[in-house]
């Protein structure tokens, strides 16, 4: 029997995203966050209340990078979700990491984070807090392909787990899309 819980913010899977912008000074910064993913073809949208340091810049800057947390790197992660660059501008330097500016627009790369959406601003509603974006390129190291493709298993991206409050990998492979329902024709 199913058990009634109304109206909540429960989905599986959560991605955890950490969207970096520069500052009008030049200065990265970055925070975390779980309400996000695809919009349309070749676009996100994510969910970024008009108080955050991040969302300013992005107005600004008309660019953001869009980096997947990974199991490597959670306390990091969690770190600039929980601290403000409003109230500490070195944040990223405390969390451990470092930047390198985007070649496709005007944003910057987390370095540690292995695989990052470069995405130019499309639209921002202030009251609902819902951004969307168009998604540029696309980076990932070397390291975490195989056969020339992002290997999730080599990625080691999480989720967020809304109800329990936890960061989970992403797990073992458990069928083929476009393929197993095919046994069902």
């Amino acid at each position: 029997m199913k058990v009634n819980f109304g109206v909540q913010t429960f989905m599986y899977p959560m991605p955890v995203l950490i969207i970096a912008s520069y500052g009008s000074d030049g200065t990265p910064d970055a925070m975390n966050a779980a309400w996000g993913g695809i919009h349309d073809t070749n676009q996100i949208g994510i969910c970024l209340s008009p108080e955050h340091k991040t969302v300013k810049n992005i107005l600004d800057r008309k660019a953001f990078t869009v980096s997947m947390a990974n199991a490597d790197h959670v306390a990091a992660c969690d770190y600039v979700g929980i601290v403000s660059a409003n109230k500490e501008p070195e944040k990223l330097k405390k969390a451990g990491f470092t930047v390198s500016k985007s070649a496709n627009i005007d944003a910057p790369v987390i370095n540690e984070l292995p695989m990052a959406l470069e995405c130019k601003l499309v639209s921002y509603d202030e009251d609902s807090g819902y951004m969307v974006a168009d998604i540029v390129n696309i980076l990932a190291e070397e390291d975490i392909l195989t056969d020339g493709k992002i290997d999730p298993q080599k990625l080691k991206p999480v989720t967020y787990d809304p109800v329990n409050h936890k960061y989970i990998q992403l797990g073992q492979v458990v069928g083929t899309a476009f393929q197993d329902g095919k046994a069902l024709k």
